[in-house]
């Protein structure tokens, strides 16, 4: 009897704690959801063109996860973001590039989410294994037009590069500083093309995203540096640059809906983010 006594009693702590637990999940589902209810308001964000495509998925899943908040983005360039932050006129600049230091003087935060990595491909059969920036720049501005003034064959080089208005493109250009000035052959509308047209033509070099690399093209060093993601983290890999979210004073001065947004980006889900749009994320 006695013993029959404790087990009952025994199966009904277990039950009382079993409760409690539960409860307690249904209290950390309901904070979680009212916090989600509480946030509500606006956030803008202005600037550089390069970086539309992981602002708009980045405006598309926040404001999937905080139904009452909403995220505009306008996309006019990097030193026009960095400006309508300054003046008070937007929550976030974004800029493909490194702030200036006149614009950190003026108290702008230079809050870098990302890593914009572009490798050089040629074709298979191309003997050339490294390129300097100079190099890199001679060709793509139709300098050099045959690969034996760039330690390679006696061989007609085909310069492929993406359309106007693609991102990549803009990136290359940007960071080799031949906008408008380089000679292409081709001008292909997406990654895959390039890829495609690199492998197949021989003599021809174009540029890609780190993230489609595999081994139907020959990939460059530049400066005697691998396209790595590594190597790009550490800075010694020439093309390739920060993608900065830029705000008036530190993210811990800003008001909470922008809070929340780098809290998320920081966040192991923001990380897998900045992946899926082909970035390298800075943790």
């Amino acid at each position: 009897m006695k013993k029959n006594m404790v087990k009952t009693l025994a199966l009904a702590g277990m039950a009382v704690l079993t409760m409690g637990a539960l409860a307690g999940c249904g209290s950390n589902t309901s904070e979680s959801t009212a916090a989600s209810a509480d946030l509500k308001g606006s956030i803008s964000m202005v600037g550089s063109t390069s970086m539309e495509k992981f602002a708009t998925a980045l405006s598309e899943i926040f404001m999937e996860k905080y139904p009452n908040v909403t995220v505009q983005a306008e996309f006019v360039g990097s030193g026009a973001g960095v400006e309508a932050v300054n003046n008070g006129s937007a929550d976030i600049g974004n800029s493909s590039r490194d702030l200036k230091d006149e614009e950190k003087a003026n108290g702008i935060a230079e809050n870098i989410v990302a890593i914009d990595g572009i490798a050089v491909v040629v074709d298979p059969a191309n003997a050339v294994e490294d390129l300097t920036k100079d190099q890199l720049t001679s060709i793509y501005n139709g300098t050099i037009t045959n690969w034996k003034d760039a330690g390679g064959a006696d061989q007609p080089i085909v310069v492929i590069g993406r359309e106007s208005g693609s991102g990549t493109r803009s990136a290359f250009e940007e960071i080799l500083d031949v906008a408008d000035a380089c000679k292409y052959s081709n001008e292909l509308d997406s990654t895959g093309a390039v890829m495609a047209k690199v492998a197949s033509t021989p003599g021809s070099i174009g540029y890609v995203s780190l993230d489609v690399l595999d081994d139907t093209v020959k990939t460059l060093k530049l400066d005697g540096t691998e396209a790595t993601a590594d190597n790009i983290k550490a800075g010694a890999y020439f093309l390739s640059r920060p993608f900065v979210m830029a705000t008036k004073g530190e993210i811990s001065e800003q008001n909470d809906l922008v809070k929340a947004l780098f809290d998320y980006i920081y966040s192991d889900e923001g990380t897998e983010l900045v992946k899926s749009v082909g970035l390298i994320p800075t943790n």
